[in-house]
């Protein structure tokens, strides 16, 4: 599951506009969305970009952004 709120602050700080994310990506604005609002997961691809255009090099920045627990009972069951 993705932190969607550190994602976005993340690609805030960069400077960068989510649509130019999704273009990056090659993905539509509202196909962005979809991931970024954990309705969609995202593809190790996209992760991997993703990493390289906002420059997370840490393993752990990465893990926390998009592998984050889930806080759910469906989650905590499986």
């Amino acid at each position: 599951m993705t932190d969607s709120e550190a994602l976005r602050k993340l690609i805030e700080s960069k400077g960068l506009k989510m649509k130019f994310v999704a273009d990056y990506l090659g993905l539509s604005a509202y196909g962005l969305q979809l991931k970024v609002d954990n309705r969609q997961e995202f593809k190790t691809s996209e992760v991997a970009a993703l990493c390289e255009l906002l420059e997370i090099n840490s393993l752990m920045t990465k893990e926390e952004i998009f592998f984050a627990k889930k806080d759910d009972l469906k989650s905590l069951m499986a």
